[in-house]
């Protein structure tokens, strides 16, 4: 077990417990768990939050995914573009729904979508592009906007970046225990300002049905429960704070000198720095140090979604995608967590600095 975790979700909440342990035994006293009154004062609270219209909970940033391409119609026949770097369920979602994931390559300062590559690739059957703004960083929204075709923004791991969940026709998120804003389980939420894609989610998340007696789609099971948004109402309001930290700590890494060893993050005002991923031709030595050091860190997406063995019937396996391929061999991600202390951001400085220098002197 790492002295040093990758992130330290209880430090968290630990100074919520008392609130947390009291929603919760009111939710358990209520005998209400599924679509009860905390899911909608959430879904209400959350689209304040983020400056939108409707805010729709659903089980999980997957399902959300899925719901909002339904929602949109986007099925078989159709394409959508999406970054070869990312987490599995973007693709996954897209192909979920019969249509075909087309990958585009990344900006290696950003790791986001490159738009010019995109615009490469969109056809006469694109119905969609879906930037994600990986590890809390926003995609350049604007560029890809202008292209002219519908934006969904898979937001999971960029609840309430500056700048996001606005430009796109729909915006989804994951509330998976290690985001910025975490659930104690699965959870998720679509996010649109039209009120007929938002009508159509709240409906495909009941199985197309709005009393479960008459069933006007086929639809899906997949709610936001009622525990997870009790939850959730306790986290939102502390998350301007805890995003405030996280840039705080990612500062903090610069000012350590980490940058003199490896490349740093891109940083920009809206980024809130879900995952802190560095780059280095040296990953797996720096890893392997950090590991002996007692520091836990992740290499994201060593094989990515291109090459990944359920999307060979793509047929884009041998595409070439050179930064993509260059980030997953050295993308890292060090220690980050709202409140991660200087002294620990220090030994983690000083276990990859070491790295480096041993593999000088080799």
């Amino acid at each position: 077990m790492p002295q040093i975790p990758l992130i330290d979700v209880r430090a968290q909440y630990a100074p919520l417990l008392d609130e947390l342990k009291e929603r919760i035994a009111e939710v358990v006293d209520s005998g209400r768990f599924i679509l009860g009154p905390n899911v909608q004062a959430f879904e209400e609270e959350a689209a304040a939050y983020l400056g939108v219209k409707h805010a729709i909970g659903v089980a999980n940033g997957t399902d959300a995914l899925v719901l909002a391409l339904d929602a949109l119609d986007i099925g078989p026949g159709d394409e959508v573009v999406c970054p070869a770097f990312t987490f599995y369920a973007t693709a996954e979602a897209i192909a979920r729904r019969g249509a075909t994931p087309v990958f585009a390559d990344i900006d290696l300062r950003s790791l986001n979508l490159d738009p010019a590559d995109v615009a490469r690739r969109v056809t006469s059957k694109t119905k969609a592009i879906m930037p994600v703004h990986l590890f809390g960083r926003p995609a350049l929204l604007d560029d890809l906007a202008g292209l002219g075709v519908p934006l969904v923004e898979d937001a999971a791991q960029a609840f309430a970046a500056q700048g996001t969940g606005r430009t796109g026709i729909a915006s989804t998120y994951s509330f998976f225990p290690t985001k910025n804003l975490f659930a104690f389980g699965d959870g998720g939420l679509v996010t649109t300002d039209d009120d007929g894609v938002a009508e159509r989610v709240r409906l495909l998340r009941f199985h197309g049905s709005r009393a479960k007696k008459e069933f006007e789609l086929l639809g899906y099971n997949s709610r936001l429960d009622e525990l997870q948004a009790a939850v959730l109402r306790v986290f939102l309001p502390h998350l301007e704070e805890w995003n405030r930290l996280r840039r705080e700590a990612a500062a903090r890494y610069a000012e350590l000198g980490l940058g003199e060893v490896c490349a740093l993050p891109a940083d920009e005002p809206g980024h809130v720095y879900h995952v802190f991923a560095v780059r280095s031709p040296e990953r797996d030595r720096i890893r392997e140090r950090l590991a002996e050091a007692g520091v836990a860190s992740a290499a994201y997406y060593e094989m990515p979604l291109h090459r990944q063995p359920a999307l060979e019937f793509l047929g884009q396996a041998g595409a070439n995608f050179p930064q993509t391929e260059r980030a997953s061999r050295e993308n890292l991600a060090l220690p980050m967590w709202a409140g991660i202390t200087k002294d620990v951001q220090e030994q983690v400085v000083a276990a990859v600095r070491e790295a480096v220098s041993l593999e000088a002197v080799g």
